[in-house]
C-alpha cells in the first residue's frame, strides 16, 4: 500500500495526543477530484471504515479508502518541517505531473 516515514509516525502521534483515549483514530489519506492538476490529496483524522486499507506502524494507523488505494499504491507519506513548508507530504510514483504547490497531481495512465 503506502510507505510511511518515521517523521510521519511521530507527527501523527502528536496529533492523536489531543484525542480522547476511547476514540480510536488514524490519519486518513485520500484522493479527491480537484486542484489545478485534476486530483488532490486530502488528509484528516478519522476512524476506520469498512473497505479501508490500514497501514499500522509503531502503534498508529494510516487509513486509505478503496477508491484512493490505486492512486496511492507505492507512495511515501512523510512529514516535513522546514522553511519552504510544514506538513504531511506525499511522494507519489503514480503521478504523471504535479502542480507547483505539490497538493494536486495528474495520474499516470495505466500501462
Amino acid at each position: 500500500m503506502i510507505n510511511v516515514t518515521d517523521n510521519a509516525v511521530r507527527q501523527l502521534r502528536v496529533l492523536l495526543e489531543g484525542q480522547a483515549a476511547n476514540e480510536r483514530k488514524g490519519l486518513r489519506v485520500g484522493i479527491a477530484k480537484g486542484g489545478c492538476s485534476g486530483l488532490q490529496y486530502e488528509m484528516s483524522l478519522d476512524a476506520q471504515k469498512a473497505g479501508d486499507s490500514i497501514v499500522e506502524k509503531e502503534g498508529v494507523e494510516f487509513l486509505v479508502d478503496s477508491e484512493s488505494a490505486d492512486y496511492l499504491r507505492g507512495a511515501t507519506l512523510d512529514y516535513r518541517d522546514g522553511l519552504t513548508g510544514t506538513g504531511f507530504h506525499i511522494e507519489n510514483p503514480n503521478a504523471a505531473r504535479t502542480c507547483g504547490c505539490g497538493t494536486s497531481f495528474e495520474a499516470a495512465r495505466p500501462a
